[in-house]
């Protein structure tokens, strides 16, 4: 592989295995909220491009930054409309975000997830004085959250399979 005149990986397997290792590594980060997912998954399909210098290889990329494009609008777009539908606000999610962030780091791995459901609901409780409908709310903001975190994982494994057909055919 040659960036600006280096040859980083040379003509070894390393040319293909390690912007596979960096998708993977994304598509992880999908899960594992820690690392920005699609980004980095397209990172390493970039890479993958530069290395080829092939049509082909540009091809491919602009694929995969198409996958993502519609990944992110999907995103945003499907999950929004439910949590909308159900009365769920923004500012609720932007809160319960908050909250998750602060339980991660007070309570390693799994305070994110229960920062962030604690948070969604003490704001629904505030707002509707009604445990039950509280308890709703915070219910179809989970559900939008696992909605956007499949259409991005779709999104991701659609680029890794993009690439990886990518990487037969060149």
């Amino acid at each position: 592989m040659q960036l600006v005149g280096l040859d980083v990986f040379g003509d070894s397997a390393a040319a293909t295995w390690v912007p596979g290792l960096i998708i993977i590594a994304g598509i992880l980060g999908v899960i594992v909220p820690v690392i920005p997912g699609l980004i980095v998954a397209l990172l390493g399909v970039l890479i993958w491009a530069l290395d080829q210098g092939s049509t082909g290889g540009w091809i491919v990329f602009a694929i995969c930054v198409l996958l993502y494009a519609a990944g992110l609008t999907l995103q945003f777009l499907i999950p929004g409309r439910r949590m909308k539908a159900a009365g769920v606000a923004n500012s609720t999610l932007l809160i319960g975000l908050l909250v998750g962030i602060v339980g991660f780091f007070v309570v390693p791995v799994i305070g994110g997830p229960l920062g962030f459901v604690l948070g969604i609901y003490l704001v629904e409780l505030s707002r509707s004085q009604d445990k039950a409908r509280a308890w709703t709310s915070t219910k179809a903001a989970l559900r939008g959250v696992l909605h956007s975190m499949g259409i991005e994982l779709l999104a991701g494994l659609a680029i890794l399979t993009t690439w990886v057909i990518g990487v037969i055919a060149t």
